[in-house]
């Protein structure tokens, strides 16, 4: 019988942006704005935003955001595209807009 510790079932969010340094301000302003409603969802444990340094003329961002498990993951991913909806905002068109080009995969512990 194989026994799980908490940690090995979390689900590691690492989404990956790359994009030209005039899109930078307004990309991290909305970052933020995103993490800090993911803060305040079931599932929640940690998060983070990295960003590549000495590269001049773009910017290469990391976000990883830790989830207690799928489930969580999936009731976050619902409960965005509702707060999106709601606000008017579309990631996929500012990407497009911005020329940001976007990595996002969930990850686990092996």
């Amino acid at each position: 019988m194989t026994i799980f510790s908490d940690k090995q079932q979390r689900i590691y969010r690492i989404d990956k942006f790359k994009g030209p340094s005039s899109a930078r301000g307004e990309f991290i302003d909305r970052v933020h704005k995103s993490h800090e409603f993911l803060r305040t969802l079931p599932g929640f444990i940690q998060d983070y935003v990295l960003e590549q340094i000495g590269r001049p003329g773009e910017f290469n961002l990391i976000t990883i955001v830790i989830w207690n498990s799928m489930e969580s993951i999936e009731a976050a991913r619902k409960a965005v595209t509702t707060k999106y909806e709601e606000i008017g905002f579309n990631p996929q068109e500012m990407y497009s807009r911005l020329g940001i080009k976007a990595d996002l995969a969930n990850y686990q512990e092996i």
